[in-house]
């Protein structure tokens, strides 16, 4: 890694005329650099891998999709092949896994379906069909906020003592109610007692029937606080909100040793689409615009190692997407987007 420059957080306790010009004027977008400019070769148009060689030979993915989420407004999707997400699991099974192959994913976490029931109370039943004819799948189970009674809690409670799911998902916006509301209290304890992250979908969404305020990233500095052995991921990075994701990214992960870091991002439908609408987008500079605004988020942010891959497949094919974010993500740090960081906070084997 080149050598940091001085950031904002150190510049922070040096105090005087160094916090007054650095941080507060002059100088400071200098001050906070912390990502790289762009680096690594363009895409090919089809979403073909770049030429230049790549030093990342495995990716973990943490956010796609395999059964429809079941969310009011968000209509039925389907596989880049054609295959239904709700169809023969077998099906979805090779659609996934070939996708997974063409881009080196050796790891992918699915989200829920809002659908429970006594004997799969985070709606994880679908995702664990597939899973079980595809190595490296691995389910994420629903944090519903309408449902937090002892009963259910007590049968959520057996699924993570029984190691099923990798982390909890809170659908926010779809499900109108914000981070800090009591019916997600009950998860985030369970979350921190079996050590395993809740991923929220922030920002933009699917339905008309959402509401997006529900959706900010900056609800999640809350949780964060008042739990503070609770892992949290901020999906989408909060798209299009992407500096006040930063800055919750960079408040709540100081770099003090005794200090709190327990909140992350992954960097999933920041755009969506086919190759060709990608292939389109690239002429007309819409990726370049994206990309653009997520460097100075992550300059803001100050964290490499919060910072991970997804994609929201089949929003986007995976190569595709792969491909776009490695543009974004400076070099040094792909190991660490890519795969290292997922790695470590789902406890991936």
């Amino acid at each position: 890694m080149p050598e940091k420059k001085l950031s904002r957080r150190t510049a922070l306790g040096l105090g005087g005329a160094l916090v007054a010009g650095g941080v507060l004027g002059v100088g400071g977008s200098e001050m906070y650099h912390f990502f790289a400019d762009r680096s690594g070769a363009p895409a090919k148009p089809g979403g073909e891998p770049p030429e230049k060689p790549w030093a990342v030979p495995a990716v973990i993915d943490v956010h796609v999709h395999l059964v429809n989420p079941g969310l009011l407004g968000v209509p039925p999707a389907a596989a880049p092949d054609g295959t239904p997400l709700d169809g023969p699991a077998r099906d979805m099974a090779r659609a996934i896994q070939a996708e997974m192959k063409r881009a080196a994913v050796e790891h992918a976490l699915c989200m829920p379906r809002r659908e429970s029931a006594p004997d799969d109370p985070l709606g994880i039943k679908g995702t664990q069909a597939i899973a079980a004819l595809v190595p490296g799948l691995h389910p994420i189970g629903l944090a519903d906020p309408e449902r937090f009674d002892d009963d259910h809690l007590a049968r959520v409670e057996k699924v993570l003592k029984r190691r099923e799911v990798v982390a909890l998902k809170a659908y926010l916006g779809y499900l109108q109610h914000k981070p800090g509301d009591p019916g997600y209290r009950p998860y985030y304890k369970l979350a921190a007692e079996y050590d395993i992250p809740v991923i929220f979908h922030t920002g933009d969404t699917f339905s008309q029937a959402a509401k997006v305020k529900y959706a900010h990233p900056l609800f999640i500095d809350e949780a964060a606080v008042d739990f503070p052995d609770t892992k949290f991921v901020i999906a989408h990075m909060g798209n299009p909100w992407f500096m006040d994701a930063a800055e919750v990214l960079y408040k709540n992960n100081w770099s003090r040793k005794d200090a709190r870091r327990n909140v992350w991002a992954d960097l999933s439908a920041l755009v969506v689409g086919g190759a060709d609408d990608f292939e389109r987008y690239r002429k007309e500079g819409v990726l370049s615009d994206v990309q653009a605004d997520l460097r100075k988020a992550m300059r803001f942010a100050e964290c490499a190692d919060r910072f991970l891959f997804g994609s929201d497949w089949p929003l986007a094919p995976l190569t595709v997407y792969r491909d776009f974010i490695r543009e974004l993500v400076p070099e040094e740090h792909h190991q660490a987007v890519f795969h290292d960081n997922a790695k470590a906070l789902f406890k991936l084997a």
